[in-house]
């Protein structure tokens, strides 16, 4: 029979050169002499020979050479075409597979390329990226990816000997690539191959991609996110019926890599899918190895719940190629990383700590990606994601390139990004990175090295438009989660709603409380009484914004000591410094977050290739500032005035803020339309006080429940008897007042004890002669 395609169309798929290469292969019903006939062609580089066997017709057909030696084409009888595979042979070796040329209907619609770009498909991670499923009762996997500019795009994998001539992929409207692929299965590594049009190739890893091989390969695997059986309804359930602004919220922030490691020699616990179990660290400690995300469910989980905090906040999850960069340079924005184990593996970490009532939070960066080849960058040999101006998307101090926000398909790629963690994770909320870097064009960059927007100013409008949109989506999705931004700057109205031109998100990490504090306690306490603003001046601005108050991993690196090591004085001034400056955060208004190893108070700044000082724990000092921050953390959750008021005046009152000579504040923590409040004291000098007077709202028996100078936490014991009560003398333009003890680098904290007041107004009652209180 004569040839049924040209010479030039079969160069064309020969070279890689076809943008749809369906037009050619697979079955094609053709007309011939007057009559319809069925022809399927297939391109089998390394293919000597081949036959397309019929099951259903009990028949093989020979396939012949067409116009190249691995270009095959043979005609099929019937009316119908049957359903069919292709039998390869090459010298010894025999391949039956099924043709993937043959399952024509793409599982991505038009709808959906249709809502990806315009920017507002949020699942489409369901859709692009490589899905393991069924077609025409064929198992395998269809893979479905973005690259408009690309000539050519080819799946690469173990099935295929990683060689581009065999998988090419189709060209929809929109520049989505896709083809499925049978017979590829869970745990395949696979890349995408890109040409572009000048010919330059480009391997490059899913940018949807789930899971990726452990580096330093960087290959994405076939990963199916539905196989694990989660447990957390009931904990997702009332996360969705709860105002989180209202609960009490103390984040452990945590890198897994260096909170503790385990033994090479000893096995690790079975990863899921076999990946990422047993990785080592090689740069500092040879013998160590990763804990997996099972292990760490062991250990850390149970560590968190002791120490009481409510949340693990979890830098960066995401796949990302160095170790030492803390995982904030992700190239892998939708595969959780492969160091400590598999998908299922982290999902089994997060249902774990919902199983324990702890929450998890993931930072999330959508402030810029880096230039690693396989990664985002260059993507499609254009630039796809990022800025082509430099001026525009790089920035140079990082060497990592910035996100195009004005693009629609790049916006929807972040925007389903966080969707996709909340869906597929179960995450209770993300803490955005450098959102200071995303709103300013001319951020770390000098003159004549940044472009002004359309209006001549430095805000970058599409970036603070894509914030607005995410935050939206987020919480219509998942009412309840929490996103908080890391911005360092006076931006208007981050943590406010966008319907009132906010960015969106319901906290905002407070910087300039944390910088003020830092620079306070540093100070030698003799010197403090100069610097009481630094206290106080956090109050000013405390309700403009939905705070949250961190000390974070950024404190405790690059020269900057550890938190001990900031104190002044000797070592016993030193933790009385740090029990004091927890526990002024902790009676603060604004939420709190304190990263690992600032609880036992770790000298050494933090190594991200070493483990915490865990040896630490066998010194008393250490146990007992421990202690003292799983009591603050109990404290904070039990009194609903720590808490439940942290973002309005309602919440807070002072009763003294000026006494800078003896560098002491004192002030309530209230419930709004309730008679509850707490009373808190801070001596921030070595100078105990054994007469300290301070004016109180109401007479009574006022309970010390907490006092960092216990000796239980290493202090000197000084207190209050367990409390105190008030007397008819007025102070503080306050009718009644107390009388305290306040002991050297101290807080207090006192409640009015209603019952007892009660108690005793009610025998005395009985009693005329007796005065009205003790």
């Amino acid at each position: 029979m004569p040839h049924t395609v040209t010479a030039d169309q079969v160069n064309q798929i020969v070279q890689n050169h076809h943008h749809d290469p369906f037009e050619l292969l697979g079955p094609h019903l053709i007309e011939m002499d007057g009559q319809s006939q069925w022809v399927v062609r297939a391109y089998l580089p390394n293919t000597a020979s081949a036959a397309v066997i019929c099951p259903e017709q009990r028949k093989e057909y020979p396939m012949q050479p067409v116009h190249h030696p691995h270009f095959f084409e043979c005609f099929i009888e019937g009316d119908q075409m049957p359903n069919y595979q292709l039998r390869l042979q090459s010298g010894n070796h025999e391949v039956v597979t099924y043709d993937p040329y043959a399952f024509k209907s793409p599982l991505i619609t038009d709808y959906d390329r249709y809502l990806f770009a315009e920017g507002n498909h949020h699942r489409i991670y369901e859709k692009l990226g490589a899905h393991p499923t069924q077609m025409n009762g064929v198992k395998g996997t269809y893979f479905a990816v973005w690259a408009p500019n690309a000539r050519n795009v080819s799946v690469l994998g173990d099935f295929n000997y990683w060689d581009g001539r065999q998988h090419q992929m189709r060209k929809g409207e929109t520049g989505i690539w896709d083809l499925f692929i049978p017979g590829v299965r869970v745990g395949e590594p696979y890349k995408y191959e890109i040409k572009n049009y000048a010919g330059h190739i480009y391997e490059k890893s899913d940018p949807y991609g789930f899971q990726q091989e452990p580096r330093p390969k960087t290959a994405s695997i076939v990963a199916d996110l539905e196989a694990y059986n989660w447990s957390d309804a009931e904990w997702l359930e009332r996360r969705r019926q709860r105002d989180p602004l209202t609960q009490p919220i103390s984040v452990y922030e945590v890198h897994l890599g260096s909170w503790m490691h385990g033994s090479a020699d000893q096995p690790p616990l079975q990863a899921q899918g076999g990946y990422g179990s047993g990785v080592t660290v090689s740069e500092l400690k040879p013998e160590a190895r990763f804990l997996t995300y099972r292990e760490l469910a062991d250990q850390l989980i149970p560590y968190v719940k002791q120490l009481g905090f409510t949340h693990i906040e979890l830098l960066p999850v995401a796949e990302h190629p160095f170790d030492g960069s803390w995982g904030y340079q992700v190239t892998g924005y939708y595969a959780s990383t492969s160091r400590y184990g598999s998908p299922e593996d982290l999902m089994y970490f997060i249902d774990q700590c919902h199983q324990h009532q702890i929450g998890v939070i993931v930072d999330w960066v959508p402030g810029h990606f880096p230039k690693d080849g396989h990664g985002l960058a260059f993507f499609d040999g254009s630039h796809l994601y990022e800025h082509q101006d430099p001026r525009q998307g790089e920035h140079k101090e990082w060497g990592t390139l910035v996100f195009n926000y004005g693009r629609h398909e790049v916006r929807n790629f972040l925007v389903a990004n966080v969707l996709f963690w909340a869906d597929k994770y179960h995450i209770d909320g993300i803490r955005v990175d450098a959102v200071a870097s995303m709103l300013y064009l001319d951020y770390n960059r000098k003159e004549g090295e940044w472009v002004a927007n359309e209006y001549g100013g430095n805000e970058n409008i599409e970036a603070a438009d894509f914030l607005r949109n995410m935050n939206n989506v987020l919480f219509s999705h998942f009412p309840g989660v929490l996103s908080i931004a890391e911005e360092s700057t006076a931006w208007p109205m981050v943590s406010w709603p966008t319907y009132v031109g906010g960015l969106g998100f319901n906290l905002k990490w407070n910087m300039g409380w944390m910088h003020d504090m830092l620079d306070y306690f540093h100070t030698d306490p003799w010197f403090r009484q100069y610097h009481q603003n630094n206290v106080t001046f956090s109050i000013m601005y405390a309700f403009t914004e939905n705070f949250m108050l961190a000390l974070s991993h950024d404190e405790v690196v690059h020269g900057k000591s550890h938190m001990i090591g900031k104190m002044p004085g000797d070592d016993w001034q030193k933790f009385a410094n740090l029990r004091c400056l927890y526990s002024y955060m902790f009676t603060h208004p604004g939420k709190k977050t304190l990263f690992m190893g600032m609880e036992f108070g770790q000298w050494n700044e933090w190594n991200v290739w070493g483990d915490l000082d865990w040896d630490l724990l066998q010194y008393d000092r250490h146990r007992q500032l421990k202690q003292l921050v799983g009591d603050l953390n109990q404290l904070y959750r039990q009194e609903r005035a720590l808490f439940a008021e942290d973002f309005s005046e309602a919440g807070f009152e002072w009763i003294d803020c000026s006494d800078n000579r003896h560098s002491v504040i004192s002030f309530l923590r209230k419930v709004k339309d309730s008679e509850e409040f707490l009373l808190v004291v801070c001596n921030f000098t070595p100078q105990a006080h054994s007469h300290y007077r301070v004016g109180v709202p109401e007479a009574g028996f006022y309970t010390e429940l907490l006092n960092s100078d216990a000796g239980k936490y290493g202090g000197s014991n000084m207190g209050n008897m367990g409390g105190k009560w008030s007397e008819e003398w007025s102070f503080h333009f306050r009718p009644s007042s107390i009388d305290l003890c306040l002991p050297p680098l101290a807080t207090v904290v006192f409640k009015l004890d209603r019952e007892k007041t009660q108690q005793v107004l009610q025998s005395q009652s009985q009693s005329p002669s007796e005065k009205a209180l003790p």
